[in-house]
C-alpha cells in the first residue's frame, strides 16, 4: 500500500510500528469486543503433556468464544470447583445457563458456588459448543505429535 503511493519503507521500519503500535491496537480491539453470551458451554478432554496425563477444562460461550481454559492434573470436583471460581472471577458476565457434559463434579462445584439452578447437565448435541472447541488442540497436538509442557 506504501509503495504503490511512492513511499519506501524498510522492514526494521514496519517492525518499530508494530512494537510501538501494536499493544494499542490490541487493546482497542478488545476493549470493542461484544459481551460473551449469557449461555455458557463447559467440558474436559484428557491430553498428553509431556508423557503425563492431563485434563484440559475449557469453557465456551453459546457463540463458540472461549472464555477460560485450565489444565489441571485431576478431573474431581476440586479442579472443576477451581475452574469455575476462576471462571465467574474473570468474566464480567453473570451466567444464566451453564451447560456441561454431565459430569459430576461439575454439578458439585456448582452447587458449592449456588449455581446449580443454572446448570442443564446436557447430553450427545447440548454441549456440542464446548466439545467442538476441543477441535483445534486435538488438532494442534496431532500436528506437534504430542505437546512437551503444561506452558
Amino acid at each position: 500500500m506504501l509503495a504503490h503511493r511512492g513511499i519506501d519503507v524498510s522492514y526494521e521500519t514496519i517492525r518499530y510500528w508494530t512494537v510501538q503500535f501494536g499493544p494499542k491496537i490490541a487493546a482497542n480491539l478488545r476493549r470493542r469486543k461484544l459481551r460473551p453470551s449469557p449461555r455458557w458451554h463447559l467440558g474436559e478432554m484428557v491430553s498428553n503433556i509431556a508423557g503425563e496425563r492431563v485434563w484440559i477444562w475449557r469453557a465456551v460461550d453459546y457463540e463458540g468464544e472461549v472464555l477460560d481454559v485450565i489444565v489441571r492434573k485431576r478431573r474431581d470436583a476440586g479442579a472443576a470447583l477451581r475452574f469455575m471460581r476462576r471462571l465467574l472471577k474473570n468474566q464480567y458476565v453473570e451466567p444464566q445457563v451453564i451447560v456441561t457434559d454431565g459430569l459430576r463434579s461439575d454439578g458439585a462445584a456448582l452447587a458449592q458456588l449456588g449455581l446449580i439452578d443454572r446448570h442443564r447437565p446436557g447430553r450427545l448435541r447440548n454441549n456440542n459448543r464446548a466439545e467442538n472447541s476441543h477441535l483445534s488442540i486435538r488438532r494442534r497436538e496431532r500436528k506437534m505429535q504430542g505437546f512437551k509442557s503444561r506452558a
